[in-house]
Formats: structure tokens, C-alpha cells, sequence
């Protein structure tokens, strides 16, 4: 068995060695591709492969068709829309992702950007604080749940929409459900994003949305630039010079929007969500026991394609 780590973006050496006790104890042979500036390059590398670990790195239809021996790729991290689905099935692999290993990570640069906005960018004016005041939570995931956990710390109110998550979960969490997009975001000062993009979600949150919230209200996105539209994004922000956009993924219009906005508005300059240690090391050690686990019994637990 031949398990390839394929990171144009490398794990850190501690989440590799910890990986590479994983994948060798169980008799496999480790694989590293990293910091690869060509697709030429993964495509030899994944030739003899039976496993595929990867971070944001492309697994599209030719890196499958390259992939003469694969049966399972895994995305270490939640999202996995770099993975074409379609094409994985239809060549018989297993693509799987590693949930709630990047989630106190992601949930605690939430609170990061969001203090940093509330204060004006440390600027030297009045801002203003989190305690008291309501958070809405778009999708109650694993870092969704983190986010609440976080918050209830800030002694903000908070409040969930999720159609997939039973009321009872939120109500256990101290969160209070509420059942339509539209009300989240008419209802809080501050709305975290954490919807996966899917056909059903890009471009859902626009001008709609954001223009109904409240007076000087907060919009944190640390899930995909393809669920907002930047469109309705910049007419929302020029109706309503009170609302603030912070994203841990730069929109497509970024330069445009920060000339345009200024301090209102902030972008990581990569996406920052899972660059801890500590997630770093999570994520690629359970990708690794994911690899391992189906390769040997067939386990496939964290399958996200059909």
C-alpha cells in the first residue's frame, strides 16, 4: 500500500511525522509531494498511489485518470470542493473529508476578526463590544457549534439556523433556533457564515440579506467567497455605510471593495481558518487513520461522494 501526501501548501514536519507513524505502522509506505509548483508533477506522483492525503490542493478528473491504482482520496479539512465528486465515483474512489478537526481554529479567528472590526481595526476611535450582543450562526456544524461555545464566553445571544440540525442540539448548546435565512439576518448585530458552497448556496447572501440587518451590524464569512454575491455585497455596503464585511477568503473583487470601503471591510490575505498547529497536526493525523482505516477494513465513515 502506497500512501501519497500531496501539498502544494505543506503540512507542518510535526503533522507529517505523526502521519508518516500512522501510515507506516499499519505496513503502508509513505509518499511526499510537497510545495509542487506543477500539476505535471502530482499527476507522476499519484500514478502508483493507493491513497491521496491533500489540503486545498485540485483532485480533478485528470489527477484521477493519472491515479491508475487510487481507491481513496482525503481532504484533510472540512471543506472538500476542491475534490471533483462526480469524477471520483465514477472512477471508484472514496473521497472523504475530516470534520471538526479545523473547528476551534476556524471558530477562534471568527471572534479574532470580529473583535478586531467591533474595535475599528484598532484605530485609536470608540468601538464597541461583543457581550450583549445577539450573533446569528449560518449552518450549526462542528464549527458552528465552536462558534457558539466561544460566544456564550463573549455573553453574547445567540441564535442558529440550520435545516439539517435539530432544534434540540441548538436548545442543548444554549442556542435558540430559528428556521429562516432571512430572520438570522434581520435579528443580529453579528452573523457568522458557515454554509459549505454548494449549486444551492453560491451566491445566496446578497444584497437581501445583508442590507436587512440590523444598525451597525458585523458579517463574518470563514466559509467560501462563492456563497456571497459580490454584486449585491457592494450594494448592501453603499446603501448602508453602518455594516462592516470581514472574510477569511478574499472575494474575486477584493481590490475594488477595499478601495472602495476602506476600514470597513477586511481580507485575510490567504485563507488563515486551519493555519494552527494545532489543526494542522488534527487534521493530517486523522486523514492518515482515514486512509489507513478504509484501505484495511474498508471503513469509509467520512465518505462525501456517492
Amino acid at each position: 500500500m502506497k500512501v501519497l501526501i500531496a501539498t502544494e501548501k505543506p503540512f507542518a514536519a510535526v503533522a507529517v511525522e505523526g502521519m508518516r507513524k500512522v501510515i507506516e505502522e499499519a505496513g503502508a509506505e509513505l509518499a511526499l509531494l510537497e510545495k509542487y509548483t506543477s500539476k505535471a508533477e502530482l499527476l507522476a506522483a499519484v500514478a502508483d498511489a493507493d491513497a491521496l492525503i491533500i489540503r486545498s490542493d485540485k483532485v480533478d478528473a485528470e489527477v484521477l485518470d493519472a491515479a491508475r491504482n487510487l481507491k481513496i482520496v482525503v481532504r484533510a479539512g472540512a471543506g472538500y470542493d476542491n475534490i471533483d465528486l462526480e469524477a471520483a465515483t465514477a472512477h471508484g474512489v472514496s473521497a472523504q473529508n475530516t470534520p471538526g478537526q479545523n473547528s476551534n481554529a476556524v471558530a477562534e479567528l471568527v471572534f479574532g476578526m470580529a473583535v478586531m472590526m467591533a474595535r475599528n481595526m484598532f484605530n485609536g476611535t470608540s468601538g464597541w463590544e461583543l457581550k450583549d450582543k445577539t450573533l446569528g450562526i449560518q449552518a450549526f456544524g462542528q464549527v458552528g457549534r465552536n462558534v457558539a461555545r466561544i460566544a456564550r464566553g463573549f455573553g453574547m445571544e445567540i441564535s442558529a439556523v440550520d435545516p439539517y440540525c435539530p432544534d434540540s442540539v441548538m436548545e442543548e448548546a444554549g442556542v435558540t433556533p430559528v428556521h429562516s435565512v432571512e430572520q438570522l439576518y434581520r435579528e443580529n448585530r453579528v452573523v457568522s457564515i458557515h454554509i459549505p458552497a454548494t449549486p444551492e448556496t453560491r451566491g445566496s447572501i446578497g444584497y437581501d440579506l445583508i442590507a436587512s440587518m440590523p444598525k451597525g451590524a458585523l458579517l463574518v464569512n470563514t466559509a467560501r467567497k462563492e456563497v456571497i454575491d459580490e454584486e449585491g455585497l457592494i450594494r448592501a455596503l453603499d446603501a448602508r455605510p453602518d455594516i462592516k464585511y470581514a472574510a477569511d477568503v478574499a472575494p474575486g473583487r477584493a481590490a475594488e471593495i477595499k478601495e472602495k470601503f476602506g476600514d470597513r471591510v477586511f481580507f485575510t490575505p490567504k485563507k488563515m481558518g486551519a493555519q494552527t498547529a494545532e489543526a494542522n497536526i488534527n487534521a493530517g493525523i486523522a486523514a492518515a487513520r482515514q486512509a489507513i482505516a478504509f484501505l484495511t477494513t474498508g471503513e469509509d465513515r467520512y465518505r462525501v461522494n456517492k
